[in-house]
């Protein structure tokens, strides 16, 4: 596992579960979010953006988290892991409601400097359908990475399960 690609909807975990796993297996983590957004919330331009991904894929070694879905192939691609969280339409909600609650007025660790956390009506819709409208595209799309090795972590004592065995693993145990 030197080259993980972390997915799933807004709200399940990814940036939180990339940083463990990140310390974990002591790989450099790299968030979509940080790097897509410029501050004031405005977005990188569509032919920068590829070629920042490309640049992070060809890296030895790495942890990117996020959609993304223009760039999702090239990652996926590049990845030898590729850990889809595949979590309940509510607990990413309510990740959401809290997140922004817990950030309100400031920027949350994994995003870029000059973009406070915010809430907007089209955001919760897409995490709301994510479930219904993305997932069955991304379990679609997983079926062409059959050489790659392919983690499906459903609820949150999944996620904490592979850290601990990872961690055991590292350590020898």
């Amino acid at each position: 596992m030197n080259k993980i690609a972390v997915i799933g909807s807004g709200g399940s975990g990814k940036s939180t579960f990339s940083r463990k796993l990140g310390n974990t297996l002591n790989l450099p983590v790299y968030h979509l979010d940080t790097l897509y957004w410029n501050p004031g919330w405005i977005e990188t331009p569509k032919d920068k953006w590829e070629s920042v991904v490309r640049e992070l894929a060809d890296n030895d070694q790495w942890i990117i988290d996020g959609n993304y879905r223009s760039t999702m192939d090239i990652r996926l691609n590049s990845a030898d892991t590729i850990i889809f969280l595949n979590m309940s339409t509510l607990l990413c909600t309510y990740r959401i409601v809290k997140r922004r609650f817990m950030f309100k007025g400031k920027k949350r660790p994994d995003m870029t400097e000059g973009c406070e956390e915010k809430l907007d009506l089209e955001f919760v819709k897409w995490v709301w359908k994510f479930n219904k409208n993305e997932r069955p595209k991304i379990l679609e799309k997983l079926k062409n990475y059959k050489d790659k090795k392919i983690i499906v972590l459903n609820n949150p004592r999944d996620v904490d399960e592979l850290i601990k065995n990872l961690k055991e693993n590292q350590n020898g145990e």
